[in-house]
């Protein structure tokens, strides 16, 4: 009997309309379901009571930023993995944020199969 992946549910967290457009498209098109969000603030307050899925998060943004948000899920939602998808990385962030248990670590412009192939790595874990 073939073994039948459910794909998990993206929330993708980036203040930038254009770049929720397009990975929403994306990931739909990949057969993923999901839903995006203007502000870490709006994903607080939405924040799924289970924690299933997969964050991609943006690293600057106005209010609180990736790395804040990041540090509140790990009490709020431990098990919710975090990719970060930034244009805007310094030296050091990205061991920063896989040394704080990011899943993965991705720069815009994004190449939409490496982030479908780290998607599919984070699903197969889980």
């Amino acid at each position: 009997m073939k073994r039948v992946t459910v794909k998990p549910k993206f929330y993708i967290v980036d203040d930038d309309e254009a770049v929720r457009k397009a990975l929403s498209r994306l990931l739909k098109a990949a057969g993923y379901t999901g839903e995006t969000f203007a502000s870490a603030e709006d994903f607080l307050t939405a924040l799924p009571a289970e924690g299933d899925g997969i964050l991609l998060l943006d690293l600057r943004m106005p209010g609180i930023d990736g790395f804040t948000l990041q540090k509140k899920l790990q009490t709020l939602c431990p098990s919710l993995p975090v990719v970060f998808i930034t244009g805007h990385a310094q030296p050091g962030d990205r061991e920063r944020a896989l040394a704080a248990g990011a899943k993965g670590f991705l720069t815009k412009p994004c190449d939409g199969e490496v982030l479908l192939k780290l998607l599919e790595s984070i699903t197969e874990k889980k």
